[in-house]
């Protein structure tokens, strides 16, 4: 056979996910060359099977060949969904010592691979590197920012992008407004949108979404409710997130009328459909909705409640007072509970004043995490609101001995377009002396006005 017909038919049989006929091909045929090599792999890779891939590459050098940058970005692609970052930099040592092209596609497959393995340090070398960049180099970088948490060097990036004269597309805009929902950024959320409406036809799919989800995280709810009208084609998701919008903002009832809808119409919720609706039970009190669409999601949509799902329930229940039901719905989770289930029936506990159930929570709830401060904090406030002060002083003694230290609060204010981040005790920034005095002025100010503090204040 052809040695052309055998790499276009390894390549048929790949894309049509049949992997056993793309061996099965490669290995009856005569004779290979680097093509055949990275179509085999490319087959394993794009098909899942990441290790079987990385380990036919090993074979094919093994076999005297010599890899070319487009085999390069398989590979790269194949160890970045494996997490593995000590082959990672090995691979990337092979490229620099082979003299391997190293083109826009070599260079975006590094720093995918180096994101995804969490050495963001390594990716902004290799994307500072790179002689060439395209729209799909800087969106890994935005991707890979936000993923990581850094939502503030995600929107530098962006600007720098802007400013080198790349054109945006829907994969960078939606991660920036990612970005944006997390810190509270409206202002360029809003310039987002302005651009969208300039340069689209209509906001619709994946954009439409992400705005609807960013004008909510930052605040702006009827700017959402904007968005979710113009949108012609919903789908499960825009209705997943105007429903988590508004269970976000207390509208309660609005998003239980338009989940209602949502299934009316024939679209199926998904889980996280389910945790903004039950959510919007909790922050609207609906106690008899909350526990039926609990019920309903396994008995009607056939999925299985979550740890995040009982949470909700959980926290519904304790909210309205119904303790027992509460810490009966955790007994007889089939799941694990974890620290948010323990935490938020503790939390419930300390609402009603159950000081009992609290400590039998308590212990449970260390025996999950043992070094969660939350918990320390939450419990010595409940023994202060209950005036139990050496019962408070114990368990705080006792977190001083154990070294649990309360992780410092953080809080960030977006000032004309420039994210600023305070934590506790903090001194970075270079007014900081302004801001402390301007505190205490401000704590002079409640001290004359004879504003009380409770005494559980003191002991955080």
């Amino acid at each position: 056979m052809d040695l052309y017909v055998v790499n276009t038919l390894m390549r048929l049989y790949g894309v049509c996910g049949r992997i056993e006929d793309v061996r099965k091909v490669f290995d009856e045929s005569p004779q290979w060359d680097l093509v055949s090599w990275t179509t085999l792999i490319q087959g394993y890779v794009d098909n899942g099977l990441w290790q079987e891939g990385v380990k036919l590459f090993f074979d094919m050098c093994e076999a005297g060949y010599r890899a070319d940058e487009k085999m390069m970005a398989v590979v790269i692609s194949a160890f970045a969904k494996l997490g593995d970052l000590s082959l990672g930099r090995k691979l990337h040592e092979y490229i620099c010592n082979q003299g391997v092209n190293f083109d826009v596609y070599v260079g975006n497959s590094l720093v995918d691979m180096y994101l995804k393995c969490g050495d963001i340090e390594s990716a902004c070398k290799v994307f500072n590197q790179m002689p060439v960049r395209n729209v799909v180099s800087w969106n890994s970088m935005i991707l890979g920012l936000a993923d990581s948490g850094d939502y503030e060097e995600a929107l530098r990036v962006f600007r720098k992008m802007l400013r080198k004269g790349i054109e945006p597309d829907e994969v960078t805009l939606v991660g920036v407004l990612n970005s944006c929902a997390n810190l509270g950024v409206l202002e360029l959320g809003k310039w987002i949108h302005a651009y969208v409406d300039k340069n689209r036809n209509e906001v619709d799919g994946f954009i439409g979404n992400a705005l609807i989800d960013m004008y909510a995280k930052c605040g702006s709810i009827d700017n959402a409710l904007e968005v979710f009208e113009d949108i012609k084609r919903k789908d499960v998701y825009t209705y997943t997130a105007v429903i988590g919008g508004l269970a976000m903002h207390g509208k309660g009832e609005m998003a239980l009328k338009l989940f209602s809808e949502m299934c009316e119409l024939g679209i199926q919720p998904n889980k996280v459909t389910f945790i903004g609706v039950l959510t919007a039970c909790c922050h609207a009190g609906l106690v008899d909705e909350g526990r039926r669409h609990f019920a309903e999601m396994s008995k009607l949509y056939n999925i299985k409640p979550t740890t995040e799902h009982y949470g909700c329930i959980v926290n519904l229940l304790g909210r309205a007072g119904l303790i027992s039901e509460a810490a009966e719905y955790v007994e007889n989770m089939p799941i694990k509970p974890d620290v948010l289930i323990w935490g938020s029936l503790l939390g419930a506990c300390r609402i009603h004043g159950k000081l009992d159930l609290a400590e039998r929570v308590m212990k449970k709830l260390i025996k999950v995490e043992p070094e969660e401060d939350g918990a320390y904090v939450l419990m010595s406030n409940i023994y202060a609101s209950e005036k139990k002060w050496r019962d408070a002083f114990h368990l705080r003694k006792r977190m001083k001995k154990g070294k649990i230290k309360k992780i410092p609060g953080c809080s960030s204010i977006d000032l004309d377009g420039v994210v600023y981040e305070f934590r506790r005790g903090d001194k970075a920034h270079a007014k900081s002396k302004e801001i402390y005095m301007l505190l205490d002025k401000m704590k002079h100010h409640l001290d004359d006005t004879n504003y009380l503090i409770d005494n559980c204040v003191y002991l955080q």
